[in-house]
């Protein structure tokens, strides 16, 4: 395979540099202050078994879910708008999307992400990540899956493979090897989950978005 590109950043979104963690909360506030306790802890009930089921945070498809057990209540409607018509650029975390567009200037980057095939990709358009890596973004269901498809679309001599979870960080260094480096924010709540110890440590780990540019120039030559 003819490989484009020496050394290509491949950036997770969902709580790498999107606070996700924050946007799941505020709609749960936005459901227990317009609909109630109850509809809140059924909605976080389904959002957790999807969870568990998809490996990410699938809000659409709860959603779904939910609407199903309650076909009769149109108010559920409104829930989409909230969703849909989030700021998320303002969930963006310090330098996200300053470290973005240095990294692209000197190295392509592109996303790579799990999420469903709507509102996952609105997320990546609307918080401005999408243009900022020159609309170079790959979404899936499980990505670490999807290896032979992400060197299909962007074939890399070497990649740099950034993400909150150390069990995708992992798999992906056992299928790629040596041709990745490893970066692990800590950030949001998988990287702080105890499961993290059942996993050896990345290769490199940092303690937020903000610092990856600088602790990048100091490890890979332009």
């Amino acid at each position: 395979m003819k490989r484009d590109y020496p050394l290509l950043f491949l950036l997770d979104v969902d709580n790498t540099l999107l606070d996700n963690d924050r946007i799941e909360q505020d709609l749960r506030d936005h459901l227990r202050l317009t609909f109630g306790a109850e509809a809140c802890e059924r909605y976080g009930s389904i959002l957790e078994e999807l969870r568990r089921e998809l490996g990410y945070a699938d809000f659409l498809g709860a959603l779904q879910r939910y609407r199903v057990e309650h076909l009769h209540d149109p108010h559920i409607l409104q829930m989409s708008s909230f969703l849909v018509d989030y700021p998320f650029v303002e969930r963006l975390y310090p330098k996200a999307l300053d470290v973005v567009t240095r990294l692209n200037a000197v190295w392509p980057v592109a996303i790579l992400s799990d999420g469903d095939a709507v509102f996952q990709p609105r997320k990546v358009e609307r918080s401005g990540l999408w243009a900022a890596v020159s609309g170079r973004v790959l979404i899936y269901i499980h990505k670490e899956q999807m290896l032979d498809d992400v060197e299909r679309h962007y074939p890399a001599e070497h990649y740099v493979f950034v993400d909150d979870k150390l069990r995708l960080l992992t798999a992906v260094k056992q299928i790629w090897s040596d041709r990745v480096t490893t970066v692990f924010p800590r950030q949001g709540h998988y990287a702080h989950d105890p499961s993290v110890k059942m996993y050896p440590p990345a290769d490199m780990t940092i303690e937020r978005i903000g610092e990856l540019f600088e602790y990048v120039m100091n490890t890979f030559e332009s």
